[in-house]
């Protein structure tokens, strides 16, 4: 039964010759008894069926309605109207599926981002939601494909952990043990020994302490999967479970983990412009239809396509944190007091101060190094000077913060000096440490939220658009 059907993709690009074809997709539209807009999800253009007046049953008519999924033969001719080079005149069709268009929940008008969050088991049947997961799954086979040619290997490493690589202590527990009466020690505690991993686990925050394990063996590895923070935020930019893509390189420092970075972008968003063009120009044009909304001073100076060629078309400055935090000080937006967040040495950066130095000073891609070891992670290489840590975090223009990285700290002395200064169980992490003991080498990597990035490539404004279903606070529907 289906084994012989075309996509409207691909029937949209070819020519229209009088073949024979078979579709199926799923009811857009159906006007004058006659016209049906038909898509199958392969792209958001729709094929015209044209059913000939007076040839089909009124009750199978009646039946063709707003989401109800069809199979359809018949022969591809030249249209005659605006927009489409061909359509489909029917000879059989056959529904596969009836939708009841007074119930269905998307009406064939323009619906909110809000109510298609409450909708998002359907959402991506909308145009929007199509351009976006098709840009999004395009992006991650870039991802693979990227670190594949490059010899790297695909770690899979625990979405269980005993470990908190940030030391953020912002977790989701996994336990087996009765929540409203947990086994417990003399001192009250819960006792964990009874649990199903005999200790106290949590979702994952980060495989990078294990993909630093793969490097030391493997040289280059990348991790690839998701991650999760029990961060009570509810904001645009956050996710309580979200994809990371970390790679992990030995014999590499900070500098080559720059390069490697700013090649990964550049070669990730070139990949989504040359094979979802289509898609990347429904959401330019969506999005300059919302920009006109806003007043002058609030408008965005690029579009979208302009936005991401700023990306792959510019080498990415490189600055210090304190020559930051100079640029700031000096600036006329701080010292007009534009800025919401203090500026001063020692702070981490708010996005409003990220966004300045990209979009106001440099107007380009910005890598931003040697942060304050005080900010930073406790496996981040201390620089000679004592104060700062051998990291990095590459800006990007309307988001700010697009990926975090550094060298890591090879020197086992360092390394446990400052996790007793952190508060971090070195017994807890002995197998982390073993890298350092049997033939440490130096060795750096990176994280990018890959939500971000698909934010960044598709310019949606809140995260909750861009992964299918959304797990923030309060919110675990679908």
């Amino acid at each position: 039964m289906f084994n012989k059907r075309i996509k409207i993709k691909e029937l949209l690009n070819s020519e229209p010759q009088e073949q024979q074809e078979t579709v199926m997709g799923w009811v857009r539209t159906f006007r004058n008894n006659q016209f049906i807009a038909l898509n199958d999800g392969s792209t958001n253009n729709n094929l015209q069926v044209v059913l000939e007046l007076g040839k089909f049953d009124e009750d199978l008519l009646k039946r063709i309605t707003t989401s109800a999924s069809l199979k359809v033969t018949g022969t591809v001719i030249p249209s005659l109207g605006k927009g489409q080079k061909l359509e489909l005149k029917a000879d059989t069709v056959e529904i596969l599926g009836d939708s009841d268009a007074e119930k269905y929940p998307l009406q064939p008008k323009k619906h909110s981002l809000e109510f298609l969050r409450e909708k998002a088991h359907l959402r991506f049947r909308t145009n929007t939601f199509g351009a976006i997961f098709r840009i999004r799954h395009s992006l991650a086979f870039a991802i693979h494909k990227f670190f594949n040619d490059k010899g790297f290997v695909y770690l899979h490493t625990p979405i269980v952990t005993a470990s908190d690589a940030e030391g953020a202590g912002e977790m989701f527990r996994v336990t087996t043990l009765p929540f409203d009466n947990p086994p417990r020690l003399d001192d009250g505690s819960v006792d964990f020994t009874e649990d199903f991993f005999g200790r106290s686990t949590n979702l994952t925050v980060s495989g990078q302490l294990e993909g630093e394990l793969g490097a030391t063996a493997f040289g280059e590895i990348y991790t690839f999967g998701p991650t999760f923070r029990a961060e009570n935020s509810n904001t645009a930019r956050h996710l309580a479970e979200f994809w990371m893509i970390e790679p992990e390189m030995a014999f590499c420092d900070l500098e080559d983990n720059m390069n490697l970075a700013e090649e990964f972008i550049q070669y990730i968003i070139r990949y989504a412009m040359d094979h979802n063009a289509d898609d990347l120009e429904f959401l330019r044009q969506r999005l300059l239809d919302e920009e006109k909304q806003k007043p002058q001073a609030e408008r965005s100076e690029l579009d979208l396509i302009q936005k991401l060629q700023f990306v792959t078309e510019n080498k990415f400055e490189r600055i210090t944190y304190t020559e930051a935090i100079d640029i700031l000080l000096q600036s006329p937006a701080y010292k007009k007091k534009k800025f919401q967040y203090e500026v001063k040495w020692g702070i981490d950066m708010q996005s409003e101060h990220e966004r300045y130095l990209v979009e106001k000073h440099f107007k380009k891609p910005v890598i931003v190094t040697n942060y304050p070891k005080e900010i930073k992670a406790f496996y981040m290489r201390q620089n000679e000077d004592g104060k700062t840590v051998a990291a990095m975090d590459i800006l990007a223009p309307g988001i700010g913060e697009i990926v975090g990285g550094s060298q890591r700290e090879e020197r086992m002395d360092k390394l446990t000096e400052r996790m007793k200064e952190m508060h971090i169980p070195a017994e807890e992490l002995w197998w982390y440490l073993d890298t350092r003991r049997f033939g440490t080498v130096p060795h750096a990597g990176f994280g990018l939220g890959f939500e971000r990035m698909v934010q960044f490539v598709t310019g949606m404004g809140n995260i909750r658009d861009v992964i299918a279903f959304p797990r923030t606070p309060k919110n675990a529907e679908f």
